[in-house]
């Protein structure tokens, strides 16, 4: 049976993981709703979304206000008439070791880690429930799975995204299917947030070996695409040669 395309809304979508995978979303067929604060480069991506045939709008979003958020999905289904899938993927990775006490960037990927999380979970359970179908899917990190130097803060915020999950998945019923994606290294923008300089140059010997963004947009696109009594529930994705 031909599976009916969905309407995908992707929080952090003007980069990385998020373009990445509204682009392959949008090649699949399905109509993608991007949010991010960056919106010239949203509105450069629908464009080249729109280009190729497929069906992409945007709007403005800051996860780490509810209300924008709650705004943000409710936009979507007024446009499309459903919030088939959920992907919150915006994150931030301002890495440093404790002792550097960069508080303003601990709280910063608390707000947007956890909280942007948070909120789209918040904004988009209810309209599924009322649906009586729908799709969360969260983008974590291996960081969910492990605690290098100078990832204290960041993996903490990670390991709450995989609770997070896990605890959604067990309080739903089946007519919601909840996926963590945990990607390894992969090439983004998220280093750029490192203002430690120590950190900064750490992470680029890390990433020397890196995985194209594409690569967890299949893994997004797996999940969503099994049939309804399929729920995927944990994704993680690592470079062939990393031994992290």
């Amino acid at each position: 049976m031909k599976q009916l395309k969905k309407t995908v809304l992707i929080t952090g979508a003007s980069s990385g993981i998020g373009e990445a995978t509204a682009l392959r979303l949008a090649a699949d067929g399905h109509r993608v709703y991007l949010g991010a604060r960056r919106t010239d480069r949203l509105a450069v991506l629908a464009e080249r979304i729109t280009a190729d045939g497929g069906i992409a709008e945007v709007r403005s979003l800051d996860v780490t206000d509810a209300a924008d958020t709650a705004a943000f999905v409710e936009s979507a289904r007024d446009r499309f008439g459903s919030v088939d899938v959920i992907v919150n993927n915006a994150g931030v990775m301002p890495l440093s070791p404790l002792a550097a006490l960069k508080t303003d960037e601990w709280d910063r990927m608390i707000d947007v880690n956890i909280r942007g999380v948070l909120h789209g979970i918040a904004a988009g359970l209810p309209v599924m429930q009322e649906q009586g179908s729908g799709h969360i899917v969260n983008i974590a990190s291996v960081g969910a799975w492990e605690v290098p130097a100078t990832s204290a803060v960041y993996s903490a915020t990670k390991f709450a995204v995989r609770a997070i999950t896990e605890g959604l998945r067990i309080e739903t019923d089946g007519s919601i299917r909840v996926t963590l994606v945990s990607p390894g290294v992969t090439e983004s923008e998220l280093a750029e947030s490192i203002s430690d300089q120590e950190s900064r140059e750490a992470m680029r010997t890390y990433r020397a070996v890196a995985l194209p963004a594409s690569a967890i947009a299949g893994a997004v696109a797996y999940a969503i695409s099994q049939p309804a009594e399929v729920d995927v529930n944990s994704i993680i994705v690592r470079p062939t040669a990393s031994m992290q």
